[in-house]
């Protein structure tokens, strides 16, 4: 599995620590991991705002102004799926951690075999737990699936929703709509979002949905869509 995680500790020693044992843990896993650090959690949420695609968070507790915990409620406000670990030297504040639902609380020095069995059991709850968003549309707020988005295309302020049962207009930007979801969807031209699971095939001119629709291709993106769709099923091989 492609594997997003970000690493925000204020010493950049212990960074280098973690992911010297993620990454040997992803080489006995076969999962790949991509990774982005942050020395502060003013650092992450000014990321966050633009990219909220992370699968995994490994969260230090004591940093500077805001602290690991209040970091992990900002993002629990809108993302039940990503997967928060804590990692620090104070036991003190265990019982805030299963407040934001953290996967698991490990303490400095992490044993690698700890945190191991705690990246296996994140995996497993990503694989079996569907991605979804809540937006509010013309038939009120709903709960609505990523694999179920087949395309978004932009009309105005607003975003219309094909999806596998039925259509929505969902009052949201076509560009705000983008960074909640994940890297199973792709640009095709400025006014189309495509679902990867549902493309069938790619000429140089369209994307084919499976149920047949043809969605414009713009030829500046034809390579990165192209890049995409084979990694994508690739990676699920």
């Amino acid at each position: 599995m492609k594997l997003s995680i970000a690493i925000c500790d204020d010493e950049q020693n212990q960074i280098k620590y973690v992911k010297d044992i993620v990454y040997e843990w992803a080489e006995t896993s076969g999962n790949v991991p991509a990774f982005a650090e942050f020395s502060s959690a003013e650092a992450f949420l000014f990321d966050y705002a633009e990219n909220q695609n992370y699968d995994i968070l490994l969260l230090d507790i004591e940093m500077a102004k805001i602290n690991g915990i209040d970091l992990a409620k900002k993002v629990r406000e809108g993302n039940t799926r990503v997967q928060i670990v804590f990692i620090t030297g104070y036991p003190d504040f265990m019982s805030e951690g299963f407040e934001v639902a953290a996967l698991h609380y490990l303490m400095k020095p992490v044993k690698k075999e700890k945190l191991f069995a705690v990246l296996d059991r994140a995996v497993e709850n990503l694989g079996n737990k569907e991605a979804f968003l809540i937006l509010e549309t013309e038939n009120g707020v709903l709960r609505i699936n990523f694999s179920e988005i087949m395309l978004a295309e932009a009309k105005g302020h607003d975003t219309v929703l094909t999806l596998t049962s039925g259509n929505e207009t969902a009052k949201i930007g076509i560009n705000d709509l983008e960074k909640k979801l994940d890297t199973s969807f792709v640009r095709s031209h400025r006014s189309y979002l495509v679902g990867l699971r549902h493309i069938t095939r790619i000429t140089k001119t369209d994307v084919i949905l499976d149920n047949g629709t043809l969605i414009p291709l713009s030829r500046r993106m034809y390579a990165e869509v192209n890049q995409k769709f084979i990694g994508f099923y690739r990676g699920k091989m």
